[in-house]
């Protein structure tokens, strides 16, 4: 490409320069016998060569074009093994002219050549390059620009392929660690459901001996099968080890004596209380005596409101006044401090009589 254009020759003859003075060619610009022309997809402005816009915009549509073209083909190799990766030169360029014949718009050649040139070079630039054994380069799209253009459901599955020697390890010390947690809760839910049994296993058996006394049985003992029948829910007698957990908790208790009867015909273990007056049963004889002298107390109250009211009554009725008002009988100490006092409006009013 010659590096300088035409000599402007009034320039040079002001300033008295020689016949070989030149000015330099702009860039993007082809000179050639003293005349300027842009390079495809630029434009001449004055004596520069400037970038056609829709040069540019086409190349742009062009290379995206291809890209996806390539990229999901590769992706699709990857993922279900049916497709190609590499293109040649000649299907590449069958490529963009299938995209001309496709667009909407119609490129001109005075676009779409430019276009296309430009178009291979950011190609070129952007994908993997090889020659095959005759000589003809290949374009590839490159791993880490496939990987936009994977399904969802591919990337994840190749993720866990190439991270299975990780994500193994993590999956059985996570499955681990909710199996201990998931055992310690069992274990904690079950003691905590014994205990919850076991208390009222106590409060059955200290209770039965004052049921038989006030029945007039002599039978203070109940029968460990038939208690646990009562107590334990039927999904709750499938597992044996919580019934174990409240034996246990009944051995340990030296209140509750355990020894074998004959029942029916059948032996059968049966449990009895051996405390008489324990504290349990202190507080709750203390607790219905307290509830027994608060149901006494509005009893009496009433009692000698209406004694003061009939005293009162037996009063006023000596003086022949007619009684409409007893409500401050109550206030009264005594029948004999209350006197009849008959208002202006006809009634009666009771209060204490003035010393």
């Amino acid at each position: 490409m010659p590096e300088f254009c035409v000599c402007v020759k009034k320039q040079f003859l002001k300033l008295g320069g020689s016949k070989d003075y030149c000015e330099p060619c702009p860039t993007n610009g082809i000179c050639y016998d003293g005349k300027l022309e842009c390079d495809h997809g630029y434009q001449k402005h004055g004596r520069l060569c400037l970038e056609n816009g829709d040069v540019n915009i086409a190349s742009k549509k062009l290379s995206k074009w291809v890209e996806v073209r390539l990229c999901e083909a590769y992706a699709q190799l990857l993922c279900s093994g049916t497709g190609k990766s590499w293109v040649s030169e000649d299907e590449l360029q069958n490529y963009l002219d299938e995209y001309k014949m496709r667009d909407n718009h119609a490129l001109g050649e005075a676009i779409y050549m430019p276009a296309k040139q430009r178009a291979i070079a950011t190609i070129s630039n952007l994908f993997d390059r090889r020659k095959d054994n005759q000589g003809v380069e290949e374009f590839k799209c490159t791993e880490l620009l496939v990987n936009h253009y994977k399904p969802l459901s591919c990337a994840a599955r190749q993720w866990i392929v190439e991270n299975a020697s990780l994500l193994l390890p993590a999956c059985i010390l996570f499955m681990g660690c909710i199996l201990i947690a998931s055992r310690a809760y069992q274990r904690h839910h079950l003691s905590v459901r014994a205990e919850q049994i076991y208390h009222e296993v106590c409060d059955i058996l200290e209770e039965k001996p004052l049921v038989s006394r006030s029945e007039g049985e002599g039978e203070t003992w109940v029968v460990a099968p038939w208690l646990r029948d009562h107590l334990l829910s039927p999904k709750e007698r499938k597992d044996p080890f919580l019934w174990r957990k409240v034996e246990k908790l009944v051995q340990e208790d030296s209140r509750i004596d355990q020894y074998p009867k004959l029942v029916k015909g059948e032996s059968k273990v049966v449990w009895e209380w051996q405390v008489e007056g324990s504290l349990s049963s202190a507080g709750k004889r203390k607790k219905s005596d307290g509830s027994a002298h608060k149901l006494k107390e509005p009893l009496n109250s009433s009692y000698n409101f209406q004694s003061k009211m009939l005293a009162v009554e037996a009063l006023c009725s000596i003086n022949s006044i007619v009684v409409y008002d007893l409500s401050f009988v109550k206030n009264c100490a005594k029948p004999a401090d209350c006197s009849c006092i008959l208002l202006s409006t006809g009634s009666v009013h009771f209060g204490a009589q003035p010393y």
